[in-house]
Protein backbone atom coordinates (compact mmCIF):
# COMPACT_ATOMS: atom_id res chain seq x y z
CA UNK A 1 0.00 0.00 0.00
CA UNK A 2 1.35 3.44 -0.89
CA UNK A 3 2.44 5.78 1.84
CA UNK A 4 -0.45 8.19 2.59
CA UNK A 5 1.60 11.02 4.07
CA UNK A 6 5.02 11.93 5.42
CA UNK A 7 6.40 10.26 8.54
CA UNK A 8 5.52 11.60 11.97
CA UNK A 9 7.54 14.76 12.69
CA UNK A 10 9.38 14.79 16.03
CA UNK A 11 8.50 18.18 17.45
CA UNK A 12 10.64 20.22 19.82
CA UNK A 13 9.55 22.50 22.63
CA UNK A 14 8.97 25.39 20.24
CA UNK A 15 6.46 23.36 18.24
CA UNK A 16 4.72 22.19 21.41
CA UNK A 17 4.16 25.81 22.39
CA UNK A 18 2.87 26.51 18.89
CA UNK A 19 0.43 23.60 19.23
CA UNK A 20 -0.98 25.11 22.41
CA UNK A 21 -1.37 28.46 20.69
CA UNK A 22 -3.23 26.78 17.83
CA UNK A 23 -5.72 25.24 20.26
CA UNK A 24 -6.25 28.62 21.93
CA UNK A 25 -6.73 30.17 18.50
CA UNK A 26 -9.48 27.65 17.73
CA UNK A 27 -11.13 28.45 21.06
CA UNK A 28 -11.10 32.22 20.46
CA UNK A 29 -12.26 31.66 16.88
CA UNK A 30 -15.28 29.88 18.34
CA UNK A 31 -15.97 32.82 20.70
CA UNK A 32 -15.65 35.27 17.77
CA UNK A 33 -18.19 33.26 15.75
CA UNK A 34 -20.62 33.40 18.65
CA UNK A 35 -20.23 37.20 18.74
CA UNK A 36 -20.92 37.40 14.99
CA UNK A 37 -24.03 35.27 15.36
CA UNK A 38 -25.35 37.51 18.13
CA UNK A 39 -24.63 40.70 16.20
CA UNK A 40 -25.73 39.65 12.69
CA UNK A 41 -28.10 36.77 13.36
CA UNK A 42 -26.29 34.73 10.70
CA UNK A 43 -24.40 31.49 11.28
CA UNK A 44 -20.93 31.31 9.69
CA UNK A 45 -20.80 28.81 6.84
CA UNK A 46 -18.36 25.93 7.29
CA UNK A 47 -17.18 24.24 4.12
CA UNK A 48 -15.97 20.67 3.99
CA UNK A 49 -13.77 19.36 1.22
CA UNK A 50 -15.23 16.44 -0.68
CA UNK A 51 -12.75 13.57 -0.53
CA UNK A 52 -11.94 11.53 -3.60
CA UNK A 53 -13.88 8.26 -3.74
CA UNK A 54 -11.04 6.63 -5.65
CA UNK A 55 -8.46 7.59 -3.06
CA UNK A 56 -10.53 6.63 -0.05
CA UNK A 57 -12.08 3.34 -1.14
CA UNK A 58 -9.09 0.94 -0.81
CA UNK A 59 -8.17 2.09 2.70
CA UNK A 60 -11.73 2.35 4.00
CA UNK A 61 -12.42 -1.26 3.17
CA UNK A 62 -9.56 -2.62 5.26
CA UNK A 63 -10.80 -4.90 8.05
CA UNK A 64 -10.10 -4.44 11.74
CA UNK A 65 -9.66 -7.14 14.33
CA UNK A 66 -11.37 -6.89 17.71
CA UNK A 67 -8.10 -6.83 19.59
CA UNK A 68 -5.33 -4.54 18.40
CA UNK A 69 -7.11 -3.00 15.39
CA UNK A 70 -4.93 -1.21 12.84
CA UNK A 71 -5.78 2.05 11.15
CA UNK A 72 -4.63 1.88 7.52
CA UNK A 73 -7.01 4.64 6.46
CA UNK A 74 -4.97 7.55 7.69
CA UNK A 75 -1.56 8.63 8.88
CA UNK A 76 -0.94 10.99 11.75
CA UNK A 77 0.94 14.26 11.43
CA UNK A 78 2.44 16.03 14.40
CA UNK A 79 2.74 19.78 14.39
CA UNK A 80 0.73 22.25 12.35
CA UNK A 81 1.16 23.48 8.81
CA UNK A 82 -0.87 26.23 7.21
CA UNK A 83 -4.58 26.07 8.07
CA UNK A 84 -5.54 26.93 4.50
CA UNK A 85 -5.97 23.28 3.50
CA UNK A 86 -7.11 21.98 6.90
CA UNK A 87 -10.63 20.59 7.38
CA UNK A 88 -11.50 20.93 11.08
CA UNK A 89 -14.11 18.61 12.60
CA UNK A 90 -15.26 19.23 16.16
CA UNK A 91 -16.19 16.12 18.17
CA UNK A 92 -17.82 16.32 21.61
CA UNK A 93 -17.74 13.58 24.25
CA UNK A 94 -20.27 13.41 27.09
CA UNK A 95 -20.88 10.95 29.92
CA UNK A 96 -20.48 10.33 33.65
CA UNK A 97 -17.20 10.45 35.55
CA UNK A 98 -14.80 7.49 35.62
CA UNK A 99 -16.27 5.65 32.63
CA UNK A 100 -13.14 5.79 30.47
CA UNK A 101 -13.83 8.82 28.26
CA UNK A 102 -10.32 10.25 28.58
CA UNK A 103 -8.69 6.84 28.14
CA UNK A 104 -10.74 6.38 24.97
CA UNK A 105 -9.54 9.70 23.55
CA UNK A 106 -5.91 9.09 24.50
CA UNK A 107 -6.00 5.68 22.83
CA UNK A 108 -7.11 7.40 19.63
CA UNK A 109 -4.92 10.51 19.59
CA UNK A 110 -1.82 8.85 21.05
CA UNK A 111 0.48 9.66 23.95
CA UNK A 112 2.25 12.53 22.20
CA UNK A 113 -0.99 14.37 21.52
CA UNK A 114 -2.06 13.76 25.13
CA UNK A 115 0.95 15.80 26.27
CA UNK A 116 -0.42 18.74 24.25
CA UNK A 117 -3.87 18.40 25.83
CA UNK A 118 -5.42 21.73 26.83
CA UNK A 119 -7.14 21.38 30.19
CA UNK A 120 -9.74 23.77 31.52
CA UNK A 121 -12.20 23.46 34.36
CA UNK A 122 -14.39 20.50 33.43
CA UNK A 123 -13.06 20.30 29.88
CA UNK A 124 -10.17 18.62 28.05
CA UNK A 125 -9.27 19.52 24.46
CA UNK A 126 -7.20 17.15 22.32
CA UNK A 127 -6.41 17.14 18.61
CA UNK A 128 -5.54 14.55 16.01
CA UNK A 129 -4.60 15.61 12.50
CA UNK A 130 -4.93 13.04 9.73
CA UNK A 131 -3.91 13.04 6.09
CA UNK A 132 -5.95 11.12 3.51
CA UNK A 133 -4.24 11.31 0.12
CA UNK A 134 -3.40 14.99 0.57
CA UNK A 135 -6.56 16.07 2.42
CA UNK A 136 -5.65 17.23 5.94
CA UNK A 137 -8.39 16.56 8.49
CA UNK A 138 -8.17 17.68 12.12
CA UNK A 139 -10.38 16.11 14.76
CA UNK A 140 -10.78 18.64 17.59
CA UNK A 141 -12.05 16.54 20.47
CA UNK A 142 -13.85 18.25 23.36
CA UNK A 143 -14.00 15.89 26.35
CA UNK A 144 -16.46 17.21 28.95
CA UNK A 145 -15.97 16.13 32.57
CA UNK A 146 -18.77 14.08 34.04
CA UNK A 147 -19.40 15.89 37.32
CA UNK A 148 -22.01 18.60 38.01
CA UNK A 149 -19.43 21.36 37.82
CA UNK A 150 -18.83 20.43 34.17
CA UNK A 151 -22.41 20.99 33.04
CA UNK A 152 -21.66 24.63 32.27
CA UNK A 153 -19.22 23.46 29.58
CA UNK A 154 -21.85 21.57 27.58
CA UNK A 155 -23.01 24.57 25.48
CA UNK A 156 -19.53 25.53 24.27
CA UNK A 157 -18.54 21.88 23.79
CA UNK A 158 -21.61 20.91 21.77
CA UNK A 159 -22.17 23.96 19.59
CA UNK A 160 -20.88 23.41 16.04
CA UNK A 161 -19.87 19.81 16.77
CA UNK A 162 -20.30 17.46 13.80
CA UNK A 163 -20.66 14.44 16.09
CA UNK A 164 -21.41 13.89 19.78
CA UNK A 165 -20.24 10.70 21.50
CA UNK A 166 -22.42 9.69 24.45
CA UNK A 167 -20.47 7.26 26.61
CA UNK A 168 -21.33 4.88 29.45
CA UNK A 169 -19.56 2.15 31.38
CA UNK A 170 -20.81 -1.29 30.30
CA UNK A 171 -20.24 -2.59 33.83
CA UNK A 172 -22.28 0.20 35.48
CA UNK A 173 -26.01 0.35 34.70
CA UNK A 174 -26.35 3.76 36.37
CA UNK A 175 -24.05 5.35 33.80
CA UNK A 176 -26.22 3.93 31.02
CA UNK A 177 -29.35 5.27 32.70
CA UNK A 178 -27.78 8.73 32.78
CA UNK A 179 -27.12 8.78 29.04
CA UNK A 180 -30.61 10.11 28.33
CA UNK A 181 -29.95 13.15 30.53
CA UNK A 182 -26.69 13.86 28.72
CA UNK A 183 -28.44 13.45 25.39
CA UNK A 184 -31.28 15.81 26.31
CA UNK A 185 -28.86 18.48 27.52
CA UNK A 186 -26.67 18.22 24.42
CA UNK A 187 -29.61 18.50 22.03
CA UNK A 188 -30.51 21.87 23.53
CA UNK A 189 -27.37 23.25 21.88
CA UNK A 190 -26.95 21.05 18.84
CA UNK A 191 -29.71 19.25 16.94
CA UNK A 192 -27.70 18.26 13.86
CA UNK A 193 -24.59 16.48 15.18
CA UNK A 194 -24.27 12.76 14.49
CA UNK A 195 -25.16 10.93 17.74
CA UNK A 196 -23.10 7.88 18.69
CA UNK A 197 -23.71 5.78 21.81
CA UNK A 198 -20.56 4.09 23.11
CA UNK A 199 -20.26 1.48 25.83
CA UNK A 200 -16.75 1.43 27.32
CA UNK A 201 -14.73 -1.23 29.16
CA UNK A 202 -15.91 -4.10 26.96
CA UNK A 203 -12.97 -6.21 28.17
CA UNK A 204 -14.45 -6.13 31.70
CA UNK A 205 -18.02 -6.48 30.45
CA UNK A 206 -17.41 -9.86 28.76
CA UNK A 207 -16.50 -11.35 32.15
CA UNK A 208 -20.01 -10.68 33.49
CA UNK A 209 -22.68 -13.43 33.47
CA UNK A 210 -24.46 -13.79 30.14
CA UNK A 211 -27.84 -12.81 31.56
CA UNK A 212 -26.42 -9.48 32.76
CA UNK A 213 -24.75 -8.94 29.39
CA UNK A 214 -28.05 -9.61 27.62
CA UNK A 215 -29.88 -7.11 29.85
CA UNK A 216 -27.31 -4.36 29.23
CA UNK A 217 -27.25 -5.03 25.48
CA UNK A 218 -31.04 -4.87 25.30
CA UNK A 219 -31.21 -1.60 27.22
CA UNK A 220 -28.36 -0.02 25.25
CA UNK A 221 -29.97 -0.96 21.93
CA UNK A 222 -33.28 0.54 23.07
CA UNK A 223 -31.56 3.78 24.08
CA UNK A 224 -29.65 3.95 20.80
CA UNK A 225 -32.87 3.51 18.86
CA UNK A 226 -34.58 6.27 20.85
CA UNK A 227 -31.60 8.57 20.26
CA UNK A 228 -31.36 7.57 16.56
CA UNK A 229 -27.73 6.79 17.32
CA UNK A 230 -25.30 4.10 16.20
CA UNK A 231 -24.24 1.85 19.09
CA UNK A 232 -20.66 0.67 19.60
CA UNK A 233 -19.17 -1.41 22.42
CA UNK A 234 -15.50 -0.50 22.86
CA UNK A 235 -12.39 -1.02 24.94
CA UNK A 236 -9.55 1.46 25.16
CA UNK A 237 -7.35 -1.16 26.83
CA UNK A 238 -7.54 -3.52 23.85
CA UNK A 239 -8.27 -0.86 21.20
CA UNK A 240 -11.64 -2.37 20.32
CA UNK A 241 -13.70 -0.23 17.95
CA UNK A 242 -11.83 2.97 18.91
CA UNK A 243 -10.44 3.79 15.47
CA UNK A 244 -13.52 2.35 13.81
CA UNK A 245 -15.78 4.91 15.49
CA UNK A 246 -13.82 7.83 14.03
CA UNK A 247 -13.73 6.14 10.63
CA UNK A 248 -17.50 5.85 10.86
CA UNK A 249 -17.78 9.59 11.57
CA UNK A 250 -15.57 10.47 8.62
CA UNK A 251 -17.50 8.16 6.29
CA UNK A 252 -20.82 9.70 7.34
CA UNK A 253 -19.62 13.28 6.94
CA UNK A 254 -17.95 12.85 3.56
CA UNK A 255 -20.28 10.18 2.15
CA UNK A 256 -17.42 7.73 1.74
CA UNK A 257 -18.11 4.18 0.48
CA UNK A 258 -17.45 2.45 3.80
CA UNK A 259 -19.90 0.91 6.25
CA UNK A 260 -19.59 -0.97 9.53
CA UNK A 261 -20.87 -4.51 9.92
CA UNK A 262 -23.74 -4.98 12.34
CA UNK A 263 -22.90 -7.35 15.21
CA UNK A 264 -25.53 -8.37 17.76
CA UNK A 265 -23.77 -11.45 19.13
CA UNK A 266 -23.69 -11.55 22.93
CA UNK A 267 -20.09 -11.80 24.12
CA UNK A 268 -18.74 -9.83 21.14
CA UNK A 269 -18.37 -6.05 20.67
CA UNK A 270 -21.88 -4.96 19.73
CA UNK A 271 -22.39 -2.67 16.74
CA UNK A 272 -26.00 -1.71 16.05
CA UNK A 273 -27.70 0.88 13.89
Amino acid sequence: MTNLCRKIVHVNIRWKIFDKVSIFREFFRFIWERILICSTGRTPVRKYRRLSRRAATPSMEESEEYYGENDPLTATCSGYDSDSDLVTLKISILGDCHIGKTSFVIKYVGDEEEKRCLQMNGLNLMDKTLVVRGARIAFRIWDVGGDHSSLDQIPIACKDAVAILFMFDLTSRSTLNNVISWYSEARKWNQTAIPILIGTKFDDFVRLPLDIQWTVVTQARAYAKAMKATLFFSSATHNINVNKIFKFIMAKLFNLPWTVQRNLTIGEPIIDF
